[in-house]
C-alpha cells in the first residue's frame, strides 16, 4: 500500500526532472545556434565585391569570438554561481577585471603569433600613437564588459525560468496534496452526519432505517471509488444529490417542505462533491419538529455558468449541544473552490430574516 500512495509523488517529481531537461535542451540548442552565427559573420559578408576568406584571414578573426566564448563561459558556469548568486559582489567584479585583463593579454599575444595579413596595394603600418592605443583598449575593455553582462542576464533569466518552473510544480504538488487531504476529511464529515440521520430513523421505524442504510450504500460507493477522481460527469454528481435529498426525506417531519429543481445539461465535467456541504446544512439547520420548515434547492445551469440556490428556514442548533460537523464542511469547501476553480466561482451563505440562503456558481468556461 505504501508503494501504491507513493506513485503520485514520483510521477510529479519525473514531470518535474522532465521539464528541467527540456528547458536545458533548449538553452542549448539557443547557445549552438548564436554562436554559429557569430563565428559565420565573415562568410556573411563575401561577394563579388568584397575580398574571399582565407585560411589566415579566418584564423586572426576567430579569435576575437574566441575570447568572447571564453569570457562569456567562465562568467556563466563559474563567477556567477560561485560568487554573483553567493552576493560576493566585490568578488565577481574583480575577477572579472582580471579575467577581461588576462582574456585581452592572451588575444594580443596570439595575433602577434599569427603572419601579417598580406594586401597587394597596402602601405606599410605605422606604429600608433599611445593615444590611439589606450582608446583601442578601452573600447575593447568595453566589449568585454558587455559580454561579462550578457551572460549575467542569460543566467540570471534561465535561473529564474527554472527556478519558476520548479516553483510552479511544487505548489501544484503541494495543491493536490491538500485537496486530497480535504477530499479525505469531506468523506468521513458525510458518513457522520448521514448516519446520525439513520440512527435517529431508528427509533421510531425500523423499517425504513433498512431501506436508509441500502441508499446509504449507494452514496459511499460514489463517495468512496467515482468521487475519487479529479473530474465527474455532472449528471452522476446530480444523482448522488437527488439520492441524498430522498434519503433525507425518509426522517422529515410533516411540517417540512423540500422541493428539489434540478435543470442542468449533460456532458459537463466538474469537481465532485462541491454543492453537498450546503445541503447538508440546510438540512441539519432549516429543519424543526415543532415548526412550519422548508428546504428548496434549485440546480441550475446558464451557458457555461453552473449554480446551486438554496433556501431554508432557519433553526440554528445548538453549538454546546451539537458537534456534529462543526462547520468543517462550509470551510473545507471553501478551500476546495480556492485550490480547484480559483478566481471561477462566487459563494455565497447569510441569513436574511428568518430563512438562510446560499448560492454556489461555478464558471465552466
Amino acid at each position: 500500500m505504501e508503494s501504491q500512495k507513493q506513485l503520485p509523488v514520483e510521477g510529479a517529481d519525473k514531470r518535474l526532472f522532465g521539464r528541467v531537461l527540456s528547458y536545458k535542451g533548449m538553452g542549448r540548442i539557443i547557445h549552438v545556434v548564436a554562436w554559429c552565427i557569430v563565428f559565420g559573420i565573415p562568410f556573411f559578408f563575401t561577394g563579388r565585391e568584397s575580398e574571399s576568406v582565407t585560411v589566415q584571414s579566418y584564423a586572426r578573426f576567430v579569435l576575437v569570438p574566441l575570447s568572447f566564448m571564453f569570457v562569456f563561459y567562465v562568467n556563466y558556469f563559474f563567477l556567477i554561481p560561485q560568487t554573483l548568486f553567493k552576493k560576493h559582489t566585490f568578488h565577481f567584479f574583480f575577477a572579472n577585471v582580471v579575467l577581461i585583463a588576462f582574456t585581452m593579454a592572451a588575444v594580443h599575444f596570439l595575433m602577434g603569433m599569427l603572419p601579417p595579413e598580406i594586401h597587394l596595394h597596402s602601405r606599410p603600418r605605422r606604429e600608433p600613437p599611445l593615444r590611439e592605443m589606450m582608446g583601442f583598449f578601452c573600447g575593447n575593455a568595453m566589449l568585454y564588459l558587455l559580454v561579462a553582462a550578457l551572460s549575467v542576464a542569460i543566467r540570471m533569466t534561465h535561473s529564474w525560468f527554472e527556478m519558476e518552473s520548479i516553483r510552479r510544480e511544487v505548489e501544484q504538488k503541494r495543491a493536490e496534496a491538500e485537496l486530497k487531504n480535504l477530499k479525505n476529511q469531506l468523506n468521513p464529515h458525510f458518513l457522520f452526519n448521514t448516519l446520525n440521520n439513520i440512527y435517529c430513523l431508528i427509533a421510531f421505524s425500523p423499517e425504513r432505517a433498512q431501506e436508509a442504510v441500502h441508499d446509504l450504500s449507494r452514496l459511499l460507493r460514489y463517495v468512496l471509488y467515482d468521487s475519487s477522481q479529479p473530474m465527474v460527469p455532472l449528471e452522476k454528481d446530480l444523482d448522488f444529490i437527488r439520492n441524498y435529498v430522498e434519503l433525507m426525506r425518509i426522517r422529515l417531519p410533516q411540517n417540512v417542505t423540500a422541493t428539489v429543481d434540478i435543470k442542468a445539461m449533460p456532458g459537463t465535467q466538474i469537481a465532485p462533491l462541491l454543492f453537498i456541504s450546503p445541503i447538508e446544512n440546510a438540512f441539519k439547520h432549516g429543519i424543526s419538529n415543532n415548526s412550519p420548515s422548508f428546504i428548496h434547492i434549485r440546480i441550475y445551469q446558464d451557458n457555461n455558468r453552473l449554480c446551486c440556490h438554496i433556501e431554508n428556514s432557519y433553526f440554528p442548533k445548538d453549538s454546546m449541544k451539537d458537534k456534529s460537523g462543526s462547520g468543517i464542511g462550509i470551510r473545507n469547501l471553501e478551500r476546495r473552490l480556492q485550490l480547484l476553480y480559483p478566481g471561477h466561482y462566487q459563494f455565497t451563505h447569510e441569513q436574511q430574516g428568518e430563512k438562510y440562503v446560499s448560492e454556489l456558481c461555478l464558471d465552466l468556461s
